[in-house]
């Protein structure tokens, strides 16, 4: 890594470096002990999500360092800053859970704003749970400035009674709890025992779903999203990043250069092969929004359909992102689908390589079975796949990796809940029954507001070993850990007078998997008539970042973003 950069001409920390009018600018930088000769370098900022909510964001801080550590050796000059993280294992099932995807937002713009105010040439950001990782993607691609994604890696599993579990299996013993099914003295034994480390929840939950994509997408290093957060190589990993990145400052490689469409189908397909989260189908469309690529949930289902099932990993599998990574990573899983042909090999990497070129070296581990070939798939079709219909003319998307096919059609009557309190109340109470269809409403992008996820609800069915015995339906979302007939992003949302709005108790709803259909057993008549009675309701937020999300975000279908992305650009910050 030879390359320095010594013109900063064109580079936008010369605003504040250079010049003798800059001098005011300098003296704030002298008094933070920098000298003028790394002034001089190019500024990188290191952005990280760290903070003391969860697990996932503990050791961000620490690997922050090694990041410094990587530029400095390099030739840059860095310079450390956090940002918010809301993380969704504490804000779920409350109204905190209204902040997780607002917070997605506020993550990308204020990376943006600090990256602006301030006038940094490069961006390595550093995130670890959930809303963090798209958040930074979109913050990456927005600036354009040459920039490495980190993850800060994944918990280890837990042990419970001689057998791993994650922090799934806590959800869902809240349920067996409810029923009789698991004592007080076991729920708290397991809860105590479920997360052992630092890192993100470790299955195929939206964390690491996120990093998988970080890799496939080309803004992360080969093996990096793999590597659970307690295992020191991560720091060699974060050392590494800040190399490369000036690398990418020197060769100006950008974002934009990495992340084009064929780079958005790749992510896409290995999401659907690792069975990942529902929750990819709202993210991937949002940072191609932040790049001027269209990119809907319906050309991300379309990749999840025709894409093979071939990672065994929870919740629908056996296996957490340690297992993968302990056989071959995220590259094994992605060369088999390339050496299949269902992978773009062209797309440019922060390596400076094609991902075809990053790949070369990488052989098949006959030694396991987290992986499958993909001649040879749990299921031929994706893990997460698509629907439309009446009930959801902008689709909607559910999660079918580790369901029979005889287990994804469902046919029931609706029993409708306007937000996610009502619904658990009746689940907890066991007011519903075998069959129905349970409908939350109102709980989308602008209604919610904030498109809350259903973990707790759905996990308490599993517990309560009515998982596979209903469905539900909702203009919210689900977490990567929901398991079960669970279809969520229906849209267009109940807020704007989509046809969930207009359901009532008894409809019999249809939902087939296999075909892709979601509708109610309504005429277009009925619906329209009903539609006449439809008022808008008013949500409980009337100020603040909440409210402030509620007025411009956009539909699900698109990413639920909020701003109009490239399309509207007068300028590019790295052009500034």
């Amino acid at each position: 890594m030879d390359a320095r950069v010594t013109d900063k001409s064109k580079l936008p920390s010369r605003h504040v470096t250079e010049g003798p009018e800059r001098a005011p600018h300098r003296s704030y930088l002298y008094a933070m002990g920098l000298t003028r000769q790394q002034m001089s370098q190019p500024l990188v900022g290191v952005a990280s999500c760290w903070n003391e909510a969860a697990p996932c964001n503990i050791s961000l801080m620490r690997q922050a360092q090694a990041v410094k550590k990587g530029v400095a050796a390099a030739g840059g000059t860095p310079r450390e800053f956090c940002t918010i993280t809301v993380t969704d294992g504490i804000a779920m099932g409350h109204q905190g859970m209204k902040a997780s995807l607002v917070s997605r937002d506020v993550i990308a713009d204020s990376v943006e704003l600090t990256m602006r105010g301030h006038c940094y040439d490069a961006l390595v950001g550093l995130a670890g749970c959930d809303k963090s990782l798209p958040g930074m993607m979109m913050a990456m691609v927005r600036l354009n400035v040459p920039s490495i994604f980190i993850y800060g890696g994944s918990i280890l599993p837990g042990t419970f009674k001689g057998k791993p579990v994650t922090v799934q299996d806590v959800f869902e013993a809240v349920g067996k709890h409810s029923v009789g099914a698991m004592s007080t003295e076991d729920l708290e034994e397991l809860e105590a025992k479920a997360c052992p480390s630092a890192g993100a929840c470790g299955a195929q939950f939206t964390a690491n779903t996120m990093a998988t994509v970080s890799e496939a997408i080309g803004l992360a290093l080969p093996y990096s999203a793999g590597a659970p957060a307690p295992y020191e190589i991560r720091d060699q990993f974060c050392a590494t990043a800040g190399e490369m990145v000036m690398e990418l400052v020197a060769k100006q490689i950008r974002p934009r250069d990495i992340v084009t469409r064929k780079a958005l189908e790749n992510a896409a397909v290995v999401v659907a092969a690792s069975g990942g989260s529902t929750n990819a189908a709202l993210h991937l469309p949002a940072i191609a929004h932040e790049c001027g690529i269209d990119f809907s949930l319906f050309e991300v289902a379309e990749i999840f359909r025709r894409t093979p099932y071939i990672a065994d990993l929870k919740p629908g599998g056996r296996y957490v992102a340690k297992d993968l990574f302990e056989v071959g990573g995220i590259p094994l899983l992605m060369k088999t689908l390339l050496d299949a042909g269902y992978l773009h090999g062209d797309c440019m990497t922060v390596t400076g390589r094609t991902m075809a070129e990053n790949l070369a070296a990488v052989k098949w581990n006959p030694d396991q079975d987290v992986v499958r070939p993909a001649t040879n798939p749990i299921t031929p079709t994706g893990g997460v796949v698509g629907l439309k219909g009446n009930l959801a003319p902008e689709g909607a998307i559910v999660k079918v990796a580790g369901m029979p096919p005889e287990k994804q059609t469902f046919a029931g009557p609706a029993r409708c809940f306007d937000n996610e309190e009502e619904c658990f109340d009746a689940v907890k109470n066991r007011r519903y029954k075998e069959g129905d269809v349970l409908v939350i409403r109102y709980e989308g992008p602008k209604g919610g507001p904030g498109m809350r996820e259903m973990l707790a609800t759905t996990a308490a069915l599993y517990g309560q070993g009515m998982g596979d015995k209903v469905a539900l339906i909702t203009d919210g979302r689900f977490s990567g850990a929901t398991r079960g007939f669970c279809v969520g992003h229906v849209g267009p949302e109940a807020a704007v007078g989509g046809p969930i709005a207009l359901i009532r108790d008894g409809d019999i709803i249809e939902l087939d998997a296999i075909k892709g259909v979601l509708a109610v057993r309504l005429s277009d008549e009925e619906l329209a008539e009903r539609r006449k009675h439809w008022q808008p309701r008013e949500n409980d937020y009337g100020s603040g970042a909440i409210w402030k999300f509620a007025q411009t975000v956009g539909s699900a279908c698109d990413g639920a973003v909020t701003h109009p992305g490239a399309k509207g650009e007068k300028h590019v910050y790295a052009d500034l």
